[in-house]
């Protein structure tokens, strides 16, 4: 294969995977937190670490690592959304021309990768510190759950 049609089908697949990579990460009315306000997000994050803190059967401080990681958490995702208040924007706006922007896409991910890299250390920091707070037969179901809910086969 000639080099020239050999870089041009790594650069299609490379910016297909991008696109498909950045507009599966923006879908905005998925999953957790989608289109809720501040304090609506604030009482699902309570819920959940209440559920969790009775399925571990947590102690008060625990319970406070944990909301502490819940806050880290939070706090990186929001970093990871940017300022834009539309991530599928973003998306479209790299292939509205007649040609795709690199130059943006590549800015986007840098500004990815950098909200990942600057938030990380305080998010391992507070999910060790959270892990080592509890004792073997807490351990033992956080790794039992994470084995239940882990597999992508089976959902509930």
């Amino acid at each position: 294969m000639k080099p020239w049609i050999k870089r041009t089908l790594f650069g299609l697949f490379g910016a297909s995977l991008v696109i498909g990579g950045l507009t599966a990460c923006a879908s905005r009315h998925h999953g957790y937190d989608a289109g809720m306000s501040a304090e609506q997000s604030a009482q699902m994050r309570e819920k959940m670490i209440d559920r969790m803190a009775g399925k571990l059967d947590l102690n008060a401080d625990q319970k406070k690592r944990l909301s502490t990681l819940g806050d880290k958490l939070h706090a990186q995702r929001l970093a990871l959304m940017g300022q834009g208040n539309d991530p599928r924007a973003e998306i479209k706006a790299l292939v509205a021309g007649d040609k795709f922007d690199a130059e943006r896409a590549q800015a986007l991910v840098n500004q990815k990768a950098t909200a990942l890299q600057a938030g990380s250390p305080e998010v391992i920091a507070a999910l060790a510190d959270f892990y080592n707070s509890l004792n073997p037969a807490q351990q033992q179901k956080v790794r039992e759950f994470m084995e239940r809910r882990g597999r992508w086969s089976h959902r509930g």
